[in-house]
Formats: structure tokens, sequence, C-alpha cells
């Protein structure tokens, strides 16, 4: 096991009717003015804007409201707010979403607590922000677990490049977590959702790093939960127990608890965001199911011991013993399976991408040739082609 620092300052209120509480927390905080960020109309739709609003209010809170937030969020509409939290003197912003919103929250937080800066160079590792806003979150789907992870990824329009970066600005203050506000996410919508958090697991699991036992097991506790919850969330979607745990294993799996004591690469999230960089239409969640089981089927040859392990403790398969290799792959074919049941991609063809763009994708994922990816097996431009082919 590695030496590692766990570091999870973010305050979790979680369950029914939560939501309301929102204005009695930040007013405790002293906040005077917010940013109320937000998606499209269904949050409005369905009332909870206006819930919010009101209760904001109701503490002598004064709210600045910027919507439009899309999946794989936009630059262009974070620099937008970044311009309104300056102009109207914000101190606090309130991201309410899924994992789109908090990340166009954290970066407008970035760029309005350093106005001399382009956000955009911390994306590309040119600086890191020095200061930010505070940020909080009602959390309305179950996917990216953005609301207590210290990551923020944005998509430039201009050049369709997808990018991210850590920082210790980007822990929320505060995330309210009321899974009854997830029920009415879309069947689609929480399959993505069910994916994207195995895979903030999953690739943290598939590391090389020796003797990490205890992170081992709340690993495969997650996954075995998530799998499970899944399954039923996707039958009977106002299923509160189902909800809730997805939700809270959405904000474990990506605030670095499974991740404690090892080194990983997120090689699959990086190749997924040339994907949706590319192709804004692709949710994340459906990429990551579509180049997952083939970017394993690549890997596995590099770690037999470690997909075979996952095969037995998560999936429950028997061991064999003299063949390790094909206790691996049926691990793998059972996850491809789980996220077919789902109804979820398991091709880059099922989305709609031309073979003629593989090589495109590849060298954007290598920053034009500036990097490779660490990993159980590195992947450069050859490897990363080979695997979008295969995927296909």
């Amino acid at each position: 096991m590695n030496n590692f620092e766990f570091y999870t300052p973010t305050r979790m209120i979680f369950g029914k009717e939560t939501h309301r509480q929102a204005g009695k927390i930040i007013r405790e905080y002293g906040f005077k003015k917010v940013l109320l960020h937000f998606g499209g109309s269904s949050a409005k739709k369905s009332g909870l804007l206006d819930n919010v609003t009101a209760d904001l209010e109701a503490e002598g809170i004064e709210v600045v409201a910027l919507g439009g937030v899309r999946p794989n969020p936009a630059l262009s509409l974070a620099r937008k707010g970044i311009s309104l939290c300056r102009n109207e003197k914000v101190d606090f912003v309130l991201a309410v979403g899924g994992g789109s919103v908090i990340d166009s929250a954290k970066c407008i937080a970035d760029g309005a607590g350093n106005p001399e800066d382009d956000v955009w160079d911390y994306f590309l590792k040119k600086k890191m922000p020095s200061a930010a806003l505070p940020v909080g979150v009602i959390l309305t789907l179950s996917a990216s677990g953005s609301e207590m992870s210290s990551s923020c990824v944005m998509s430039n329009e201009e050049n369709g490049m997808k990018r991210g970066f850590n920082s210790v600005t980007h822990r929320p203050l505060f995330a309210i977590c009321n899974p009854e506000l997830t029920y009415t996410v879309s069947r689609f919508q929480t399959g993505c959702g069910t994916v994207d958090i195995m895979m903030h697991t999953l690739e943290r699991y598939f590391t090389q790093t020796q003797n990490t036992a205890v992170t081992d097991r709340l690993a495969e506790g997650l996954l075995k939960a998530v799998i499970e919850a899944g399954r039923t969330a996707d039958q009977y979607p106002e299923d509160y127990e189902a909800r809730a745990s997805l939700m809270w294993a959405g904000s474990l799996s990506h605030n670095d608890l499974t991740g404690a004591g090892r080194d990983f690469m997120m090689q699959v999230h990086q190749l997924e965001h040339e994907l949706s960089g590319m192709y804004p239409a692709i949710a994340h969640g459906a990429g990551l199911s579509a180049l997952w089981p083939s970017w394993a089927r690549f890997v596995c040859p590099s770690n037999v011991s470690r997909f075979a392990q996952y095969a037995v403790n998560v999936w429950n398969l028997d061991m064999d013993f003299e063949n390790p290799l094909k206790t691996a792959m049926a691990g793998i074919q059972a996850t491809e399976d789980f996220f077919k049941s789902l109804n979820m991609p398991v091709s880059l063809k099922e989305l709609g991408v031309e073979p003629g763009r593989i090589e495109e994708l590849a060298e954007k994922c290598t920053n034009m040739g500036a990097r490779t990816l660490p990993g159980i097996r590195e992947l450069g431009k050859e490897e990363m082609v080979e695997i979008y082919q295969m995927a296909l």
C-alpha cells in the first residue's frame, strides 16, 4: 500500500426532503448573494427551482439565476457565469443538478475567484486557481460524484476538446442529496449514471499497486451494491432504497475512498473525454460503457490476476486455477452483459462514431503526441487506436 492523503471536507446532508434546507444552511455560513446554477427545463417544471429560490429568499439571501447547462458542460456558459458573478458581486455558487451542472459551477467559482486568469488555462495544466468562490450542491442525478470530488471537467466548443483537472478549490462546501429527486430520471440516464459510478471505482481498482486489501474490499462491496441497486432502479424507478444506494455510492466512488493507497490512471475516462468532446451528443456514461469492455480485454493480459479477482469477488464467478485468464475474461463479459441489461451501448457503432475519426480521437487523447497514459498497460497512440477500433 502506498502513502496517501484522504481529504473529504464536504458536508453531506442526505435523505428525504433535505433539499428544503438549502436556504438555512447557506445563511448559517453567512453568505448573502447566490448564483443559482442549473440545467434545463426539468428543474423548473418539477417545481424544484421555485422551492429552492423561495427557501433562499426566505432566509434573506439574494438570488441570481443562470440555467442552460447541457451534458458535457460548455465553457462558453461558464464564462458567462463568471462575468455574472463578478458583476453581481456573488459570494456563493449553488449548483442544482447533476455532474454537468456541478462541474460548470466549479469552473465558474474558479474563474470568479481569479479575475486575472483564463480558466481554460487550468484545464490545459498551465496554472492552478489560487482561490475560488465556495460551492454548494443540491444533487438531482446519481452519476459523476462531483458533489464530493476535487475534479472538474469541461468541454471547449471552439476546439472540440474536453479536459479536466483536480483542485482543492473544487471540493463543495456541502452536498444536499435527496434520493427522491432522482425518481424522474429517465431509464437511459439512470443507466448512464450506474455505469459512471462503477467506472469511478473500477478505474481505481485496476491498478498495479500491491497489498491494498482494505481498499479492495471497499471497492468490491461498493461495486456489488451498485450492481444490485442499478438493476432495481432500472425496473422500479421510485424504489427509494435503490435510488439511495446509487446516490451514496456515487459520492463515495469519486471522493478518493476507493483509490486510497494505490496508483491509478483513469484511462477509459481519458479515452471517453475525447469521444464526447468530439461528439457532444454522446452521454458520458454511454461513452464509458461503449469503451470499457474493449479496454478491459486489451489490458487484461498485463494483469490477469487482478481481473480474475474482480470476476470472483464482484461477480461471484468460480476461479479456474488452471486457466485464470478464462475467469478474468468471464468477469469482463459479465460486466458487458450487465451494461447491456441496462440498455447501455457496448460499442462505438451504437453511438454513431465513424471509423475514419479513430486516428483523430487517439491523437487528441495523446494531447497531440505530448503524453501517454500510464496504467496496467501504458497507452500511447498506437494502443489507443487499437482500443477504439476494438470498440467499433
